[in-house]
C-alpha cells in the first residue's frame, strides 16, 4: 500500500477510504467485523463513519459496531485512522444537531462513547451550518483538540467559498484549520471542479470523494442488468437519464480491458487534490473487488476519452467566462 498525506497534514492514509455506512443496516455485525479486519490486512487504514449512520437500526448504530470491533483489541484502534462526522439531528430536540458549540461538544462525547475510543483522528462537519459563525465553530473544535478528543478537523459538502471562509478564520485564530473535505465527486458529478477542488488545492485540503461510483452507475450497471441482476428503481431512473454515456463508458472500459468500477476509482485518484475515494461495501466481495483500482494508472489518451464521455469543468470563472 502506498500511503498518501491527508491534504497538507502529516497524517498518512491509504488511497482508498473504507466507508462504514452500510455496517448494521445492510451488513451484519459479523460481516462488518470481517471487512474491517480484511481492510487492515491489506493496508487500508482509513475508515469513515458518521454519528447519524444506522438507518432503521437507529442513529448511532454504525458507530456502535465500529466501537465493538475496536474493543476486540489486537491493535485495531491503533492501526486505524478513524474519521467520523457530526451535523445531522440525532433527536428532535433543537440542540442535538448542526454545528453549534454545544452540539459539537455533546456529539463528540457521544461518538467517543459509541466508538469506544479516547480520540477521533478526523472529526468532520457533515454539512455546512449557515447559522453558526466560524468563530464559534473553531472555538469548539480547538477546545476538543486541546482536550485530546480529536486530532484533525475536516468538512463535508462545503462550497469553495465555505472552505475559504473557514480557513481564513482558522488562520486568524492561529489554528491548523481544515485538512480534508468530503465532496460528491465522480465521473458523472463534476461540479466541484469549478471552485471546491481549486480552493482545496490552494489551501492544502485533501479531497475525499463520496459516491465515487455514482450509486452503482459507474460500476458496470449494464453488465449486471444483462446478467439478470436486479437494480433499484432509483438506479434505473438515473440510468435512463445517462444511458448513452454509460453505454459509451462501458464500451471504453471493455477496450481498456478493465472493470468499470476500477476505472472510475482510478480516474478519481488522478484528479487534483483528491486523496482517497470512499468505498462503501456491503459485502466482502465488494470490498476486495475495489482493491485492483489501486494498481491502475490511466494514461493521457484514456483520461481525455473519459472527459469526452463525461465532460467536466474548468476552474471558475474560465469555465463560463474569460
Amino acid at each position: 500500500m502506498q500511503y498518501v498525506n491527508l491534504g497538507r497534514s502529516g497524517l498518512k492514509v491509504s488511497p482508498l477510504c473504507l466507508g462504514t455506512m452500510n455496517f448494521g443496516p445492510f451488513t451484519s455485525e459479523e460481516d462488518s467485523f470481517a471487512i474491517m479486519d480484511r481492510a487492515l490486512d491489506v493496508g487500508v487504514n482509513f475508515f469513515d463513519s458518521a454519528n447519524v449512520y444506522g438507518r432503521h437500526l437507529g442513529r448511532g448504530a454504525t458507530e456502535t459496531i465500529v466501537g465493538k470491533w475496536f474493543a476486540q483489541g489486537g491493535g485495531r484502534r491503533e492501526k486505524t485512522v478513524l474519521a467520523t462526522k457530526l451535523y445531522g439531528d440525532m433527536t428532535d430536540w433543537p440542540n442535538d444537531g448542526k454545528l453549534s458549540a454545544l452540539n459539537i461538544r455533546r456529539a463528540c462525547d457521544a461518538s467517543l462513547k459509541r466508538l469506544q475510543t479516547d480520540y477521533i483522528d478526523l472529526y468532520q462537519a457533515h454539512h455546512v451550518d449557515r447559522n453558526t459563525p466560524y468563530e464559534e465553530f473553531w472555538e469548539a473544535m480547538d477546545a476538543l483538540r486541546q482536550q485530546g478528543k480529536i486530532v484533525y478537523v475536516g468538512t463535508s459538502n462545503f462550497a469553495g467559498w465555505h472552505l475559504a471562509k473557514a480557513q481564513e478564520e482558522a488562520r486568524r485564530r492561529g489554528s491548523l484549520g481544515v485538512v480534508s473535505e468530503q465532496s460528491h465527486y465522480n465521473l458523472l458529478t463534476r461540479a466541484v471542479e469549478l471552485e471546491v477542488l481549486p480552493a482545496a488545492e490552494d489551501y492544502g485540503i485533501g479531497v475525499i470523494p463520496w459516491s465515487p461510483l455514482a450509486g452503482g452507475l459507474l460500476g458496470g450497471v449494464l453488465r449486471k442488468l444483462d446478467k439478470g441482476r436486479s437494480a433499484s428503481e432509483m438506479m434505473l431512473n438515473e440510468l435512463a437519464k445517462h444511458r448513452d454515456k454509460i453505454e459509451a463508458y462501458e464500451k471504453f472500459c471493455d477496450e481498456l480491458g478493465l472493470d468499470p468500477a476500477h476505472v472510475a476509482l482510478a480516474w478519481l485518484l488522478e484528479q487534483r487534490a483528491v486523496v482517497a475515494p470512499i468505498i462503501g461495501p456491503r459485502t466482502m466481495e465488494q470490498f476486495t473487488g475495489s482493491l485492483p483500482a489501486l494498481e491502475i494508472t490511466l494514461d493521457e489518451p484514456a483520461l481525455a476519452r473519459l472527459d469526452e464521455i463525461f465532460p467536466g469543468h474548468r476552474t471558475a470563472p474560465e469555465d463560463y467566462a474569460w
